[in-house]
């Protein structure tokens, strides 16, 4: 007798998957055309599924920070875009389909992200609207709205489940290290011909032609890639694991990888690194150790062996220096000198026009003239052309928030980091104990990039991203907002006592209203 399993494994076979070979096998005569390109990826995706619905939490993670763009889709956005997409639809369905499924609320945050929201939208629809280049729109920066609105959604997508406490550094590395992948877009030059086509995923950040050289090339990837390793480490571990740990090969990975993001010439990794690295030793409590006479002789000594040899060192190097009163070579600090000229100069051009964006924004959007005139090499537009073409880049955190959104945009933007900053100090100082070096670096990190945003360089539509995502990450860790535990006292009079404990023990996690 025949199974009747058997049966229906065969008419599937039979009446789908043989003619789907058979029409693969036909696409695959014209293999560069777009549409075989296209009708393998849907399959792809429908293979891939149930792996996507299992995993997509995960995934968005490593997603978050990862250097590559989905460049099969309009626009070629970054694959975060993607991921949150995906990760927050997949949550919000799963959500409906089940009321046992809750998201973290935590209002204190859910209410300036819903009041960035509106005053991002309101602003797009009084100066021009949302328009898409690639769609043919005559109004351009629907791409720098796309980011604002996806990144508010990214928030979300955090926080849509916890992140189990025993998985902390298996999700903190997947958020943190996608970011080693941003070193591919510095090695087109040294990649072989018959291997570019990975550049499709990973963008190139240099088409000069020029080779590259260690020490003259700004390797912006590297930088990138170094800071990721430098925050997951420091999450991972802390400066006691590092440092007093008793392990030597993870001092000199953390030492030469941290060294080696100078080779991108940036001064802000180098400010970015000294900041979350000096907050985090005075939170664990280092400065009461031995290891700060330590620190400051090692400092001393390597000041005293290294600045009369820095004229020396690469290029680059001597470029991410050049805001310290050392002895560098005059064209690395002229190098530098030139960028924050120019940055100066368009402070200067934008801020009379500060005080008729203050009620309404400029908003993000720009017409197609103005988008070709930010397209042009910065060396040929003067201050005054580029501030006119500009949508909130302008260098600067607090003039891309009052030039873009006015004075509204101010306010949302104070109200989301004092807020912000409240819940992160809350998970530090009482959160679970496991997951103190954790939330001691979302802290410290948090901090320097407010403080980088304000008063060094910044651009709020882009950074947002950051702002909104780490937040949501920490949140998602802690389970919600942790607070202290209450217990009350048996005494002689009638009424109750409490007494708050410490964080030394364990308190429990209670989530935001």
């Amino acid at each position: 007798m025949t199974n009747a399993s058997s049966v229906i494994k065969s008419l599937i076979i039979y009446t789908v998957c043989i003619p789907l070979a058979v029409f693969l096998g036909y696409l695959l005569t014209n293999p560069l055309d777009w549409g075989t390109f296209i009708t393998f990826m849907l399959i792809g995706v429908v293979l891939a599924m149930p792996f996507i619905l299992r995993f997509h939490y995960p995934i968005m993670m490593f997603f978050f920070n990862l250097g590559a763009v989905a460049f099969f889709l309009p626009g070629r956005p970054q694959t975060w875009l993607v991921g949150i997409a995906i990760s927050y639809a997949i949550s919000l369905t799963h959500r409906i389909l089940n009321k046992n499924v809750q998201p973290i609320r935590v209002g204190e945050i859910s209410r300036p992200l819903i009041a960035l929201l509106i005053v991002v939208l309101v602003t797009a629809q009084m100066t021009g609207g949302i328009g898409f280049r690639v769609f043919g729109s005559s109004t351009f920066g629907g791409k720098r709205y796309f980011f604002m609105l996806v990144s508010i959604l990214g928030y979300y997508a955090m926080v849509a489940q916890r992140i189990p406490v025993h998985k902390a550094a298996l999700y903190t590395g997947l958020f943190f290290l996608g970011g080693v992948t941003c070193v591919i877009g510095d090695l087109f030059s040294v990649i072989d011909p018959s291997f570019r086509y990975i550049f499709l995923f990973f963008p190139v950040y240099s088409l000069s032609g020029a080779p590259l050289e260690l020490g003259v090339t700004r390797l912006s990837g590297v930088s990138a890639a170094c800071g990721a390793v430098f925050s997951f480490m420091l999450a991972r571990y802390g400066i006691r694991g590092i440092f007093l740990g008793g392990k030597p090969l993870r001092l000199l990975l953390f030492v030469g990888i941290t060294g080696f993001g100078l080779f991108g010439g940036f001064r802000s990794y180098l400010m970015n690194c000294v900041m979350v690295f000096g907050l985090l030793f005075f939170m664990e409590g280092l400065h009461r150790t031995k290891l700060f006479p330590s620190f400051a002789l090692l400092a001393a000594l390597g000041l005293a062996l290294t600045v009369p040899f820095l004229s020396s060192f690469p290029m680059n190097i001597q470029r991410s220096l050049a805001f310290l009163p050392v002895p560098i070579d005059p064209m690395a600090r002229k190098s530098a000198e030139m960028s924050s000229e120019w940055r100066l100069e368009i402070w200067k051009a934008v801020l009379p026009q500060v005080p008729q964006h203050l009620l309404l924004g400029k908003g993000l959007a720009m017409s197609a003239s103005d988008y070709g005139a930010t397209t042009m090499e910065e060396s040929r537009a003067s201050a005054d052309q580029w501030v006119a073409a500009l949508s909130g880049d302008y260098h600067n955190g607090p003039l891309s928030v009052v030039m873009t959104f006015g004075i509204w945009g101010v306010l949302v933007f104070f109200w989301l980091v004092i807020a912000s900053l409240k819940v992160l100090h809350n998970n530090y100082r009482y959160g679970d104990p496991a997951l103190r070096t954790y939330n001691a670096l979302f802290l410290a990190s948090y901090i320097t990039k407010v403080f980088m945003f304000l008063f060094v360089v910044g651009s709020f539509y882009s950074e947002v991203t950051q702002f909104a995502g780490w937040l949501g990450f920490c949140i998602a860790l802690n389970g919600g907002v942790a607070r202290p535990v209450r217990t009350p006292l048996a005494t002689a009079k009638p009424e109750k006592e409490y007494v708050t404990v410490l964080p030394s023990t364990r308190p429990a996690l209670s989530r935001g209203t």
